[in-house]
């Protein structure tokens, strides 16, 4: 089956629509969910990918001599699954108030939506296992070190203060990156209604309520590191309206040459991710540069900026304070 990205999944999941319904709530706000494709994991709390390492080499051969045999060099990585969840409960004389319970707990669902949206797409940027082992390793645990043999797809921005920041390309593909969820379970944020149950207060007394619990069970496999990119250690401080003023950074040669990095582009999904404050800057460019590669298109129904037609989305937990990758 082909990777599809969460809203593909929801629409397969049932006509009821309810699923498609919390996806579209999601990426509202979490725009990575707009691209990022889903893989089932070929185990229930992790992935295990091979990965190409090397290549077989070929020999040029003369008539009536043989060519050594040769073969291709791999790995094996197993990605782990983060399981994310948590309970609402709600007074049930509060909810029935005014007879809207349905909308009062839809009000309530909204904002644990958004909790664990924020959660996960920080974890998807700066997840790393050794640090907290119960979510799941997210890309600059991955991309973080210049000299390893990924860092020829880390681009170095200049900045070495304490205000900076990344832009990510991510070709998303069933070969090259994609999100994983537990093998035999559904994909994607699952909300379940428990209905009216006996809650306690801080001081063990007991009330009628309503419980809901939320879990969402993810995980990222970077298949071939060759398909994302990183532009590091971004200076706030040195970006101007327009590119080509003299000490500014240049975000379009920057985005050029990451994009020159990828060896495929037809393989997948790209996208492009940044902060609220590095997208604004590229909107304010796109007045005042005179690259036609910058400009606002439609992307499924929704105004986006974009890159050589690929999609600048805004994630707001790419931080502007990140420390200088070396």
């Amino acid at each position: 089956m082909p990777a599809l990205t969460l809203i593909d999944w929801a629409k397969r999941q049932g006509p009821d629509n309810k699923q498609a319904k919390i996806v579209e709530l999601l990426s509202q706000t979490n725009e990575i969910l707009d691209d990022m494709v889903f893989v089932e994991a070929n185990q229930p709390t992790g992935h295990r990918t091979t990965i190409r390492t090397g290549l077989p080499e070929a020999t040029w051969r003369l008539l009536n001599y043989g060519v050594p045999p040769s073969k291709s060099t791999t790995a094996q990585v197993t990605d782990t699954i983060g399981m994310l969840e948590t309970y609402s409960e709600v007074d049930k004389d509060l909810a029935d108030l005014n007879g809207q319970k349905n909308e009062f707990l839809l009000s309530e669902s909204l904002a644990f939506l958004e909790s664990m949206n924020q959660q996960m797409a920080e974890t998807l940027i700066y997840g790393d296992t050794t640090v907290h082992p119960q979510r799941f390793t997210g890309l600059a645990a991955r991309f973080n070190d210049s000299t390893a043999k990924n860092g020829v797809n880390i681009i170095d921005a200049g900045g070495t203060g304490s205000n900076l920041t990344s832009i990510w390309l991510v070709l998303w593909g069933e070969n090259t990156v994609h999100g994983i969820y537990p093998k035999g379970s559904k994909v994607g944020l699952q909300q379940e209604h428990k209905g009216q149950v006996t809650l306690e207060d801080g001081n063990k007394g007991k009330y009628e309520g309503y419980r809901t619990h939320f879990q969402w069970k993810n995980g990222l496999t970077v298949r071939d590191w060759r398909y994302v990119v990183r532009i590091a250690n971004i200076d706030m401080a040195k970006l101007k309206k327009d590119p080509e003023a003299a000490d500014t950074l240049d975000l379009p040669d920057l985005l050029i040459q990451a994009i020159e990095k990828i060896p495929n582009l037809a393989l997948g999904r790209p996208a492009i991710y940044c902060n609220q404050q590095i997208r604004s800057w590229m909107r304010r460019q796109i007045k005042n540069s005179k690259n036609v590669n910058i400009s606002m298109q439609e992307v499924a129904g929704k105004k986006v900026v974009t890159f050589d037609e690929i999609p600048v989305r805004r994630v707001d937990s790419i931080l502007a304070t990140e420390s200088q990758v070396k």
